[in-house]
Formats: structure tokens, C-alpha cells, sequence
């Protein structure tokens, strides 16, 4: 996928902090770009709704998910619930995990 920022002299400060930024971190202008784009759009949130956020599952999926959990013997974290109904890969819970610990940090 290709995206097109359009920007003017008066953002041009922005883009400096952003690829000194990338510098720092040895990493492209785009995927610092992307980075601060899921720390504004994540910060906070649970790891069902960052699943929904990246259209892994559904809202009813992590419902069913979270009655199941409430419903069940002994603590289960939700991603294993989902993976194991078959409904997401792992892969893509150990990425929300990923975003979700990078925002949520206290």
C-alpha cells in the first residue's frame, strides 16, 4: 500500500523531528510515520479492541470471548481464547500484544 503525505513549509519542522526520530531508531520516515499514527489511534486501549482496530476479529468475537473468559475456571487471557476458537492466528495476537505494550505502559 502507498500513501502520499502532502505537506507545506510551515509542517516542514515536523519532518525534521520525524526523520531524526527515524535516525535514532534506524528506522524509515514511513514507519516512524506509522508508529506515531497507532500510538495516537491505540493509546489505551484493551487488546480486543486493537484486534477489531486491525480487523483481526470481530466485536461480537471478543464478546464471545470475554463471556467465555468470565464464564470459565480459572484466569484466561482472551488472545489465547480467540486463537484457540481459531478465530485469530498468533502471529497477529503477539502484534497487538506488541502495540498494546508500547502505549500502555504505566
Amino acid at each position: 500500500m502507498q500513501v502520499t503525505l502532502y505537506y507545506n513549509e510551515e509542517d516542514q519542522y515536523l519532518l525534521e523531528l520525524v526523520d531524526e526520530l527515524a535516525e535514532r531508531e534506524r528506522k524509515s520516515r514511513s514507519a516512524v510515520i506509522m508508529s506515531i499514527l497507532e500510538g495516537h489511534f491505540e493509546r489505551g486501549k484493551r487488546l480486543g479492541e486493537i484486534l477489531v482496530d486491525m480487523r483481526a476479529v470481530t466485536p461480537e468475537d471478543v464478546a464471545e470471548a470475554l463471556a467465555e473468559q468470565k464464564a470459565g475456571n480459572g484466569p484466561r487471557r482472551i488472545g489465547e481464547i480467540l486463537v484457540e476458537k481459531g478465530l485469530v492466528r498468533d502471529e497477529v495476537v503477539k502484534r497487538a500484544l506488541v502495540v498494546q505494550g508500547r502505549f500502555n505502559r504505566s
